[in-house]
């Protein structure tokens, strides 16, 4: 039997004639910028996790950017991120020419260690970057706390955690905004870039839509400096279409999830963590191994595809040779990134395909 990493096709194909039909309607509104299109996935997508209002943005990294941009972060301030993560959760710091700031992780879900994060938190920090890694809440209240305690802006990355809940509240909007990524391998994945912010802030909600159009308030008057953010038409009406099935996928991955938990059994596995207040959505199933390179190997040969995300983490990346990092610096993020091994997760896996993963994986010997 075949288990590849990922396999859309087969939605993609059912849902082909929607999605044919959603960009043909918006190909004759002319409306290829923005539009009604854009401006209905928004009101859905807000509604859908409980937010007031939804801002949709070119890419996640754009919407990222822009939370940043939303937080008064200035140059040279510090902002603290997880050196384990898609280099995004970091650039948006760069942006503002700001100095990104790294804290080691949980070893127990993958996320930025709380405790870590207070430990490298100093007079110039003006925010934290807090990323829902693999779709697996962060623990928002030791964050919210540390937030308050140093008058800190705090910012969540959602690119991989679409319907993830912390205590009941969706992330994005425990702290001060999110942002939200559809890349196509997302929970949520376009067929084209897309991103969103949202805010419990009315005030940031506002700036993040007048800075994704070029800060215009009216056309050709300029109120600061703005970007060219703005979600494209056929984005929006390809979103429209998927985001109708998001629930259904999400409850598929976290059976699979379940499935993953209750029959992988491999001495010194370490499997995700399942906690009672945060409700991950299994954006990768993410485990680790001692024996990883040779596990991988198995698999494989096995016809096993998986993935290994992240295997340099950004300390040591040479863009930040100036930060001074080096290895050793963040022994939780290396050991994992040596470790990792992120098994097929995704709503098109047949039980039968589950199955063929976890016994091929217990049946590894070393």
């Amino acid at each position: 039997m075949n288990v590849p990493f990922l396999n859309f096709h087969e939605t993609h194909q059912k849902l082909k004639p929607e999605l044919m039909a959603a960009l043909e309607e918006t190909l004759d509104s002319g409306q290829f910028i923005l539009g009604a299109q854009v401006d209905r996935f928004e009101k859905a997508y807000a509604a859908m996790m409980g937010a007031d209002e939804a801002v949709g943005i070119n890419s996640g990294t754009s919407a990222l950017h822009l939370c940043v941009r939303a937080c008064g972060v200035s140059p040279r301030d510090e902002v603290i991120t997880t050196p384990f993560t898609f280099m995004a959760s970091s650039w948006c710091i760069n942006y503002e020419k700001a100095i990104p700031v790294f804290a080691d992780i949980d070893s127990n879900n993958y996320n930025l260690d709380p405790e870590k994060v207070e430990a490298v938190i100093t007079e110039k920090t003006k925010a934290i970057v807090v990323v829902h890694l693999f779709g697996q809440p962060a623990p928002m209240d030791e964050f919210v706390d540390l937030a308050e305690k140093y008058n800190l802006k705090l910012i969540e990355d959602c690119a991989q955690s679409h319907l993830a809940t912390y205590k009941g509240k969706p992330t994005g909007l425990v702290g001060d905004c999110g942002a939200f990524s559809f890349y196509p391998t997302k929970n949520l994945g376009g067929l084209t870039e897309g991103g969103l912010c949202v805010s419990k802030h009315q005030e940031m909600v506002d700036q993040f839509r007048l800075l994704r159009n070029h800060a215009m308030p009216d056309r050709y008057t300029y109120s600061d400096v703005g970007y060219n953010y703005r979600m494209e038409g056929f984005a929006g009406a390809l979103l429209n279409v998927k985001l109708k099935h998001l629930e259904e996928w999400t409850e598929r991955r976290r059976a699979i999830a379940a499935k993953y938990l209750a029959g992988l059994k491999l001495e010194d596995l370490r499997l995700p963590p399942v906690v009672a207040d945060a409700a991950s959505v299994y954006h990768q199933f993410s485990i680790c191994h001692p024996q990883r390179d040779a596990l991988v190997k198995h698999l494989t040969d096995h016809d096993v595809a998986t993935g290994l995300f992240y295997p340099r983490p950004l300390h040591i990346q040479p863009v930040y040779e100036s930060l001074d990092y080096k290895e050793g610096d963040f022994p939780v993020v290396e050991q994992t990134c040596r470790e990792i091994i992120n098994l097929p997760i995704y709503p098109e896996l047949s039980d039968e395909q589950v199955d063929y993963v976890i016994a091929t994986f217990n049946a590894f010997e070393g």
